[in-house]
């Protein structure tokens, strides 16, 4: 169903990743960014409200019908449970407590991962950081869809059953392209998350538990805040690897829009990237953005330019360190 895209291969580049070279660049004109590379005390507290708002509302739809649980799966508990992701993303760059607490800000991402019912939050730290240092890095970034994905998903049709599938393929992708062994963390992580689900289904029942997981598996999925898992790498413009979006949802994502001015300076959270953004704003307004997510979505499904291939990849040069 709808045209096949041409696109057979990722855009491989021999170049370097953009983003060091404008940060040394950025920081020998505005040496005062450094000072936006602190803690975020604020967000403690925003993650400890996220998390009691869906113990409340486990508790809120435990009798309710089945159809009004998936509905307010879809209607609330996406938004809260795929806001909670980019809460333990910027968790994962120590942006709670700090570089110097490390250790905290690991344990706090463990309870933040509460609410969204699948153990995640150690997992993501140890790939995520991978991202970042080797952007594009064939067998490494596992932000890069397989060459299956690529293959197999070049329809319009196609294409929309992958991104109700996003949060499946983020989940089993890291298996295939770079399987690491299981921390000691991962497997703390793993069994307070069971225990905690397990805990939700003998005190408020199977819709509790089942709210949690839906809520994750479709905020995850074909959501407007989704939209950032495609707007933030995939190439839409030839040669441009990573796009910021200016909308109004980087209000309940923590400014993850922001993505160039986050991986240009990813020590600075996501409460100060607009201030990066105004203070080198000659690097950054005249580089491609979005507006709306939602668009991005659309666009991917019905440009038959686009597909899961569209990512730029590189082979790595140097010695790889793997967090």
């Amino acid at each position: 169903m709808g045209n096949r895209v041409a696109r057979e291969d990722f855009e491989w580049v021999y170049t370097d990743e953009p983003h060091a070279s404008r940060r040394r660049e950025i920081l020998a004109k505005y040496p005062e960014i450094k000072s936006l590379m602190k803690p975020d005390p604020n967000l403690i507290w925003i993650i400890m409200l996220m998390v009691l708002t869906q113990l409340v509302a486990f508790y809120l739809v435990k009798d309710l019908d089945w159809k009004w649980v998936l509905f307010w799966a879809y209607a609330f508990g996406s938004c809260i449970n795929h806001s909670m992701t980019l809460a333990i993303h910027e968790v994962s760059h120590n942006s709670a407590f700090g570089n110097s607490r490390a250790l905290w800000n690991r344990w706090f991402g463990i309870f933040a991962n509460l609410p969204i019912g699948v153990p995640y939050s150690i997992s993501f730290k140890r790939y995520h950081m991978d991202h970042h240092r080797y952007l594009g890095g064939d067998g490494i970034d596992v932000d890069i869809p397989t060459d299956f994905e690529g293959w197999f998903f070049c329809t319009t049709f196609r294409k929309f059953v992958w991104v109700i599938l996003q949060p499946l393929f983020y989940a089993f992708r890291p298996l295939f392209i770079n399987p690491k062994p299981i921390s000691y963390l991962e497997m703390i992580n793993t069994v307070i998350q069971i225990t905690f689900d397990i805990i939700i289904y003998y005190v408020w029942g199977i819709k509790s538990l089942v709210y949690m997981l839906a809520a994750s598996l479709l905020g995850l999925g074909l959501h407007p805040i989704s939209g950032h898992f495609i707007a933030e790498h995939y190439m839409f413009l030839k040669g441009h690897e990573t796009y910021s979006y200016y909308g109004p949802l980087n209000l309940l994502t923590f400014n993850v829009g922001y993505h160039n001015e986050h991986h240009d300076f990813p020590n600075v959270p996501g409460k100060n990237l607009p201030l990066v953004r105004k203070i080198a704003a000659e690097y950054y307004d005249r580089l491609p953005h979005y507006n709306s997510w939602i668009r991005v979505l659309y666009d991917f499904v019905m440009d038959d330019t686009v597909s899961p291939y569209s990512r730029v990849k590189r082979h790595q040069k140097g010695k790889v360190e793997l967090e």
